[in-house]
């Protein structure tokens, strides 16, 4: 550790540029990661305030009947909902796009519904919005139409953390949900959300548990593994850069090595030495990096779906390690050849 602290000291500005080069990499990793996980949270926020364990796979495309709804044994733990996709209006603002649940005003999904702002909706044409809506301009009392709908619906509170597939949700009722859908007479909901495994005896229901209800999300996977392609790639490039900087300085300070070497001082020294100069320079590039990442998450308009968890930063803290030292080792062979005769008459 020593010989590596005094290195660095007196080459300040070759290692302050491995330095650079390293926090640029852990920084774009971290931001790469937290809009990775910000997009995936926001595929799944409603979900994940529901406490579901399963629910109809594809709930847009399906519909219950009454006599579907009797074969199952509804509790305090299911809520029977019909989910539209939705384009809301208000004359002189941008549509959004939306997604329209109606639910009854006994079940959880109603009841547990986290304000942030205003009530929930009492009446058919009364809705409560993600608060999305808010951060674009929307205000309380304002009244939108749905997919150009003849009647007008009065935004009468905002919600947190309503977004499914990255659209935020319009919780509603569900009579209201049937005039939006058109749909026959007897149709009752799209699906049913259960925070319990819910069994389901007849041939023609599907069971599914949310994480696979969650896999299914249109783009959710592909857009997860993009991410993550990105993120391996980043990780090896840092490593490929820690290693082939570190193996140049140390072709460069063979000479001084092999005097080291004439003198006693044992290989393991200098591999040491090589090791802990790499840990040193990504440890402070990390340190760089994260307050950079706290700085840019927290300048971050409140639309911009970035998020972290203390499993992210340690994720990504415990890899650039791992990479570093890695990289520490890849001169360790060139350490081990170094002859102490090259510093005597060489």
């Amino acid at each position: 550790m020593f010989l590596a602290l005094k290195e660095i000291k007196h080459e300040k500005k070759r290692y302050g540029l491995i330095v650079f080069m390293i926090f640029l990499i852990a920084y774009m990793i971290l931001a790469t990661w937290g809009l990775a996980y910000g997009l995936a949270r926001e595929n799944t926020m409603a979900l994940e305030s529901w406490q579901t364990k399963s629910a109809n796979l594809s709930m847009s495309s399906s519909i219950l009947t009454k006599d579907d709804l009797k074969k199952v044994d509804l509790t305090s733990k299911e809520a029977v909902v019909g989910e539209l996709q939705a384009v809301a209006k208000k004359k002189g603002k941008t549509g959004i796009n939306a997604q329209y649940l109606g639910v009854k005003k006994g079940e959880f999904i109603y009841k547990d519904q986290d304000l942030i702002a205003g009530r929930r909706a009492k009446s058919k044409y009364e809705v409560t919005a993600d608060s999305r809506f808010k951060d674009k301009g929307y205000k309380l009392g304002d009244k939108v139409t749905l997919n150009g709908s003849d009647h007008k619906y009065k935004i009468v509170g905002f919600v947190k953390d309503a977004k499914i597939n990255i659209e935020p949700i319009m919780y509603g009722f569900l009579p209201a949900w049937k005039e939006l859908k058109n749909v026959a007479p007897g149709i009752e909901a799209s699906g049913i959300i259960s925070q319990r495994k819910l069994s389901v005896k007849d041939k023609h229901f599907k069971s599914y548990p949310v994480n696979k209800f969650i896999q299914k999300l249109p783009g959710y996977s592909e857009q997860n593994l993009t991410f993550e392609l990105m993120i391996a790639f980043m990780f090896i490039i840092s490593l490929v850069i820690v290693a082939v900087f570190l193996y140049i300085l140390t072709i460069q300070k063979l000479p001084n090595y092999a005097v080291l070497r004439a003198q006693g001082v044992p290989a393991k020294t200098l591999i040491w030495a090589t090791v802990s100069q790499s840990l040193l320079l990504v440890t402070s590039a990390l340190v760089l990096a994260l307050l950079a990442i706290w700085g840019t998450a927290a300048a971050m308009p409140a639309s911009a779906p970035m998020a972290f968890t203390p499993e992210i930063f340690a994720a990504a803290i415990g890899g650039m390690l791992l990479m570093a030292l890695l990289g520490g080792l890849n001169p360790v062979r060139t350490i081990l050849k170094i002859d102490p005769v090259q510093a005597i008459g060489g």
